[in-house]
């Protein structure tokens, strides 16, 4: 090797480790300013009280929240206030009426068209992800976490919880664990009155209309991007006449339906439908074990697969507690709570990396686009509603 050429490379390597070590520096000089700014997120956030606007309609996620909010307390000095509503849309009401000033509201529990609107009104804090230390727990390798419904995400909400879409059934209905448009209509009309969904807009029972569309429209690329007019004359017209059909044989001919996932389970208790709702693949052994539903009760889901999001956590840009607001989704991502609400009474399965088990999940079918749900709900209301 000539002296001209070992210079050459002599020089290259210097270079190559000066880069290095500037780059070292960079990260480290960003992690001290990011604990920096941990801290006195900490510092700021002793004394606060944060009111979590969040449905209200879950015994053991009320008492899970019960329990978060004494840790919360003893270990940060934050007040942790449920604000139980019957459905998040209240909470979004509110903030559109604030337009972004300041709210009664410092967190938010919501997903899907909810998120859509209030991302695109600019009524959300940003940068979530980049603020709170327990995010880069999250197992984003493993789970669709960076988009809701359709719409990314971009630090404005922090996954907190993963649902799939299924039924519990009575034992009368147990020959298969899948079901298909076809085979559920069929066993409506075997079991006439005996089988339901809850009313839209309540979340189960939008999430199982999406569903029969997904199935009846053999997976529609086009569901998971924005509707249009054109996708949806396409799309709908077999949608409606397959409901057309069903009604008929659901609880009370159709004409009413449970007012939600709560009142639906009440009557398979009672025993009046062979069939309730879920989005906990991890509910039917929970409420075997409480004695909550029968022994013989078992899991069926979509043949196409069971219709799979997370349900996140927002702070509102007029929130008077954000640091408040940020200690808690935190400690709510952290292993230990995370184990609490998925090996507790609530069983929600975990979004960390820590927590991931297969064992318990089900077929996974792709969410629709937000704007699909709003264009369903609308048009089954128009339809069906009065």
């Amino acid at each position: 090797m000539s002296a001209a050429s070992y210079q050459r490379k002599l020089s290259f390597l210097l270079i190559v480790l000066a880069l290095f070590f500037c780059t070292i520096q960079h990260a480290s000089a960003k992690l001290d300013e990011s604990a920096d700014k941990w801290q006195n997120t900490l510092s700021v956030a002793r004394g606060q009280t944060v009111f979590f606007y969040a449905w209200g309609g879950s015994k053991p996620i009320n008492d899970y929240l019960r329990w978060a909010s004494r840790q919360i307390l003893t270990e940060y000095g934050v007040r942790l206030k449920h604000v139980k509503v019957a459905d998040i849309s209240e909470a979004v009401s509110r903030l559109k009426a604030e337009d972004g000033k300041k709210s009664a509201i410092d967190l938010v529990w919501i997903n899907g068209e909810n998120f859509a609107f209030l991302k695109q009104h600019q009524l959300l804090l940003g940068n979530l992800w980049e603020y709170i230390p327990n995010t880069r727990l999250l197992a984003t390798d493993v789970l669709p976490l960076d988009a809701d419904f359709g719409v990314k995400m971009d630090g404005f909400e922090v996954p907190w919880g993963v649902g799939q879409f299924n039924f519990i059934v009575s034992k009368a209905m147990a020959s298969a664990t899948s079901v298909t448009a076809e085979s559920l209509l069929n066993l409506a009309k075997t079991h006439p009155q005996q089988l339901s969904y809850p009313r839209p807009p309540e979340f189960h029972g939008s999430t199982f209309l999406k569903q029969l569309l997904v199935e009846l429209s053999n997976q529609d690329e086009r569901l998971f991007k924005p509707a249009t007019n054109k996708s949806k004359a396409e799309l709908l017209p077999k949608f409606w006449a397959y409901l057309d059909k069903l009604h008929p044989f659901l609880w009370q001919q159709g004409e009413a339906f449970p007012s939600s996932s709560s009142e639906q389970m009440l009557l398979f208790q009672q025993r009046q439908l062979l069939l309730t709702v879920s989005f906990n693949p991890n509910q039917l052994h929970r409420d075997i074990a409480a004695n909550a539903i029968p022994a013989d009760s078992s899991l069926m889901y979509f043949e196409q697969g069971s219709i799979t999001n997370s349900h996140n956590l927002a702070i509102p840009k007029g929130a008077p507690s954000k640091e408040g607001a940020k200690i808690v989704i935190n400690f709510l991502l952290s292993e230990r709570a995370q184990k609490r609400k998925l090996e507790g009474e609530w069983g929600d399965p975990s979004v960390i990396s820590e927590l991931q088990n297969t064992d318990s999940s089900l077929p996974s079918q792709q969410e629709l686009h937000s704007s699909w749900q709003q264009v369903i709900e609308d048009a089954w209301q128009q339809r069906y509603g009065a």
